[in-house]
């Protein structure tokens, strides 16, 4: 029977005054939709504590999707801190959703958003909290749809048993579509398995209790997905791509917070997608083609987001921003109108050869913080290997120009452990940042009161699917903490400092990220040892990961490192995001060969597949020069 829809909120209240960050709890922010009647809702779940997941756009995009419709509501949900969830255990309270308070339970359906594999345990204690059974299969025939989406979508497989259906792509239309259909089959009398198999017929969604998982000569350990006998469900799931996104709002998040959040700012996604074809990119890939907004649009509706948010400053957010064929256009307009108001405009994703002065003025509006940089890897020969397609040169122009305009500080991006990777190319990330410096140094002066300075924090690299280094293996963890120790003992100017990312967190997702459905046991596992909120590093335990694994039988290092053979079926080959597997196995032919392949959107088709798969092709504004 279903869960009654009513408001909570005072059995929250009391509890208040007794946890960390109350205002985490309280609705009714300015800009957030009004509770409706209708007779579908569904809520927005991100399985993290409120400042880190408000700000999330896509789930901000589909929570205006939705609101938008005749009949429908959205509410929002963000995980309760240990100590609130604690407390809501013990006085018995359910996960709420934030705008009514209403039990999560109560919803016709529940969306995560899934931004990355170490959220998946969260996901599990949100369903646990809310009272609602873990996996499908467990699940009543009047319990919420579970829906999932988002960046870490595309190996759902570890996680396949929980999500009653998943949105692959762009889900502005598909959300609209997926909660219409799940009305409408309720409507007409369907039992859940109908309802699902509804769904499945739906574009760019993936049902995965219609699909079996086979285990043979031609898969890896963890086998593949195909479809049930009968079912009729498509062999290939394909994503949904939305071909024109100036035909989306510009601005997706309207919502003031009442505390300060992990971006606290005025979201505009200038573009979509990427064609660069860095062969570590997970969304490089699934995110193609490349769609535009046009400079009109874009400065409009950023005018129209700063008078009904009241912030103080414009995050211009896309993959790579700087590629925007208008992006100096942008830039300069919004200068000009915004310079004498107090707003700064924001770049979160920078590359080096598409920097310039004038882009770089722009950006700073007058104020020179720091600039962050991402060579990825510390020699020609690997960026090569990882298609980064910039240069040495790239990276020194780029620096002096930020030099001689006013900035100090520099920060640099590189990973550790890419395919082919020796010590030299180690050795060659300090060799970089010491160059970068020199360059600093030779523009604003030397000593302490030059305020030059150079950092680079290296990520150990982790293989995802539907890149073309998804057959590779991860780099052992003893020989991370080597090239980790080697990396610090070939520094020996104090001017540039050095962070790495923490071997056992990275050993984690490696794993998750490789594993199919048998994942979900070892998932399932460290949950119930009582992993929780896995990407923060204070909340992280090896330890209890560890323990996991060996309760389920698993060598998390032998998952993490096994490579693939090139011609296996893998455990996600029956979802795509258009591009051709024989594309991504022609990629890892030519990084082993150090050859690069160019930019789609300033050179000729590379053949990935996308744009005839989909139907659908690049949008770029202006011609680029």
């Amino acid at each position: 029977m279903r869960v009654e829809r009513e408001n909570l909120f005072h059995r929250i209240e009391p509890l208040l005054p007794h946890v960390e960050h109350p205002s985490r709890y309280l609705d009714h922010e300015w800009g957030a939709c009004e509770e409706q009647d209708g007779p579908f809702h569904l809520c927005m779940c991100y399985a993290d504590v409120y400042e880190v997941g408000q700000p999330n756009l896509g789930v901000a995009i589909l929570y205006n999707a939705v609101n938008a419709q005749e009949g429908m509501s959205c509410e929002r949900a963000y995980l309760p801190w240990k100590d609130m969830s604690a407390l809501m255990r013990e006085r018995g309270v359910p996960m709420l959703s934030l705008e009514g308070a209403a039990p999560l339970a109560s919803f016709d359906a529940i969306g995560f958003t899934l931004a990355h594999e170490l959220i998946w345990t969260n996901v599990l204690e949100a369903l646990d909290l809310a009272g609602i059974a873990l996996t499908s299969a467990e699940r009543n025939e009047d319990d919420p749809v579970i829906l999932a989406g988002g960046p870490s979508a595309w190996n759902c497989e570890p996680m396949a048993d929980v999500f009653d259906a998943v949105l692959l792509g762009d889900g502005e239309e598909s959300i609209v579509e997926v909660c219409a259909k799940i009305r409408e089959r309720r409507a007409a009398g369907d039992t859940r398995a109908e309802l699902l198999l509804a769904l499945s017929r739906l574009p760019g969604v993936y049902v995965p209790s219609l699909y079996d998982i086979v285990v043979d000569e031609f898969s890896t350990r963890w086998g593949y997905a195909v479809p049930k006998q009968g079912t009729g469900v498509p062999a290939v799931v394909n994503k949904s791509c939305i071909p024109d996104l100036a035909a989306t709002p510009a601005v997706a998040g309207k919502i003031v917070p009442y505390m300060g959040i992990v971006q606290d700012r005025l979201s505009l996604e200038v573009l979509r997608g990427c064609a660069r074809g860095c062969r570590f990119c997970q969304a490089g890939m699934t995110y193609r083609p490349v769609r535009e907004r046009p400079c009109e649009q874009i400065v409009e509706a950023g005018e129209a987001g700063l008078l009904t948010s009241g912030h103080d400053e414009i995050s211009l957010t896309s993959l790579s921003t700087t590629d925007h064929s208008q992006c100096a256009q942008i830039l300069n307009r919004m200068h000009s109108d915004l310079r004498d108001r107090g707003i700064r405009v924001s770049i979160p994703s920078q590359r080096l050869d598409s920097f310039g002065v004038e882009m770089a003025l722009a950006v700073g509006g007058g104020k020179k913080g720091g600039l962050t940089f991402a060579p990825e890897a510390g020699s020609q020969r690997l960026r090569d290997v990882i298609n980064k397609n910039v240069t040495d040169e790239d990276l020194e122009r780029a620096a002096r120009n930020a030099f001689e305009n006013g900035w100090r500080r520099c920060k640099l991006y590189f990973m550790m452990g890419l395919p082919t990777e020796t010590d030299e190319d180690i050795v060659g990330i300090v060799r970089a940042a010491e160059r970068v410096l020199q360059i600093g140094r030779d523009v604003v002066g030397r000593g302490y009161k030059s305020g030059v300075s150079v950092s680079i924090s290296v990520a150990v690299f982790v293989p995802k699917c539907y890149t073309p280094f998804q057959w590779c293996g991860q780099l052992a963890p003893d020989e991370v903490r080597r090239r980790q120790q080697l990396l610090l003992h070939s520094c020996t100017d104090r001017g540039v400092r050095i962070a790495y990312h923490d071997s056992s967190t990275s050993l984690i997702e490696g794993a998750i990220s490789k594993m199919g459905r048998a994942g979900f046991e070892l998932i399932r596992e460290a949950w119930s040892r009582g992993c929780r909120f896995d990407a923060w590093t204070s909340e992280f335990s090896f330890e209890r990961w560890a323990e996991a694994a060996s309760a389920c039988g698993f060598d998390l290092e032998d998952i993490a490192c096994e490579q693939f053979d090139l011609n296996a079926r893998l455990p996600w080959d029956h979802t795509s995001p258009g591009v051709s597997k024989g594309f991504l196995q022609r990629e890892w032919r030519r990084a082993a060969e150090g050859v690069t392949t160019p930019d789609c959107t300033r050179d000729s088709c590379v053949g990935c597949g996308v744009c005839p798969t989909l139907g659908v092709s690049n949008v770029i504004v202006e011609e680029r020069k």
